[in-house]
């Protein structure tokens, strides 16, 4: 099972990643580069938000888990 920690950096890491792409393409969309940063930014929040819930989640759930192991 991931570390709370190591969960948190590899969301920050694939983010990062995320913002970066979705500034693109907000750039592209509306040719702006402060609203497409500002639509990147606000997804990038609420995606690394669910990320995290989500990873800590599962980390819980043995389902699945050679062993059957639980966590939590």
């Amino acid at each position: 099972m991931d570390t709370g920690k190591r969960t948190i950096l590899k969301a920050i890491l694939w983010n990062a990643l995320g913002l970066l792409t979705m500034s693109l393409v907000g750039l592209a969309m509306t040719g702006s580069a402060a609203v497409g940063g500002a639509m990147a930014l606000v997804n990038t929040l609420i995606g690394l938000t669910c990320y995290v819930a989500y990873e800590r989640v599962w980390a819980r759930i043995g389902w699945g888990r050679s062993g059957g192991q639980t966590h939590g």
